[in-house]
């Protein structure tokens, strides 16, 4: 029996149906509505929050591996508590209760964002160190705190595997993770950032999870990322795949930096979210490279072409949009 957190998020609807395609009984937590992925009825959906300890001590019986996809992906301020809880204590919870049941083992999803930027090193790897002197955004501290959950399982006799993708491309909610910058583009909206971002394909994601989830491999982490890519170009294939116009005025980082504290008070003000905040405007102006070579090696993976990737979100997506009143933007 398999359990997985975060069902219905965006792994979790690529992942359900890959364990079941392979033959395995599923679990899966659920927050409000179960999701409707293939394969659905086979699934043992737990209505749960990672936060509650008693509901997975139930949740985990009788379970061999436990797939940690359930996370907060958010830069808005208002949010930091909310990553602190779910990020770092739901973790902690996972890793207590898998430690409760010997014979268990955990596919942990973090993310690049723990994972150590020496300004000296252009190629980042598995082994480049966290700084906490530097200054680190509300998420990727969550999500290092969180991961540092799984190591101390691991050092206790937890049978663990950390897995750190970067910016996931896949069809999922319009308004939710990376989905959002296919949104932006399907609004054509006129102004893009300078800077680069690191994206992998879901299904990728998947295939690293399940092989090593499944290995005995254990005791390590794995960097999931297809390639870099900067914004404009990422904006401009994503278009071509809409058959929209793509963003065409470049934002000066002194403007972004006018903008998020604009939005800074606005959202003080009126109790909304930020279109921009300080942290996404810093990170959109960075190019770090992440590298993909320790998963390459250690399970033979070929990760999709990145442009191949966003032809297929494009095309899903459109088949969804009619479903947001013809205006996924709305």
């Amino acid at each position: 029996m398999v359990f997985v957190t975060g069902g219905s998020g965006l792994i979790g609807t690529f992942l359900i149906p890959a364990l079941l395609e392979q033959g395995h009984k599923v679990k899966a937590v659920y927050r409000g509505q179960v999701p409707a992925v293939p394969g659905s009825e086979q699934v043992q959906w737990l209505e749960g929050d990672v936060l509650d300890p008693l509901f997975l001590r139930k949740a985990l019986q009788d379970v061999t591996h436990v797939f940690h996809s359930a996370g907060v992906v958010s830069y808005a301020p208002q949010d930091e508590e909310l990553l602190k809880q779910v990020n770092i204590e739901g973790t902690a919870n996972i890793v207590d209760v898998c430690l409760e049941h010997p014979g268990i083992k955990l596919c942990h999803v973090s993310s690049i964002a723990s994972v150590g930027r020496p300004k000296s090193v252009t190629l980042l790897t598995e082994k480049d160190k966290w700084d906490p002197a530097e200054e680190h955004s509300a998420y990727a501290s969550s999500k290092y705190w969180g991961e540092l959950e799984v190591w101390r399982g691991i050092a206790e006799g937890l049978n663990a595997v950390i897995v750190n993708p970067s910016v996931i491309l896949g069809p999922a909610d319009w308004s939710r993770s990376s989905t959002q910058l296919f949104r932006y583009v399907y609004q054509e909206r006129p102004f893009y950032t300078g800077g680069s971002a690191n994206f992998v394909d879901v299904r990728d994601v998947v295939t690293a999870m399940l092989q090593l989830a499944f290995s005995d491999i254990s005791g390590e982490r794995f960097i999931l990322n297809a390639g870099l890519m900067s914004y404009k170009d990422f904006f401009e294939q994503a278009a071509r795949g809409f058959g929209k116009k793509a963003p065409s005025t470049k934002v000066p980082p002194a403007l972004a930096e006018v903008v998020w504290r604009f939005e800074h008070v606005r959202t003080w003000l009126t109790g909304g979210r930020p279109l921009i905040t300080k942290d996404t405007a810093r990170v959109a102006a960075k190019s770090h490279e992440f590298s993909n070579d320790k998963i390459r090696k250690a399970i033979n993976l070929a990760f999709r072409p990145l442009s191949e990737s966003i032809v297929w979100v494009c095309e899903e997506l459109q088949l969804s949009a009619s479903e947001v009143d013809g205006n996924p933007g709305k």
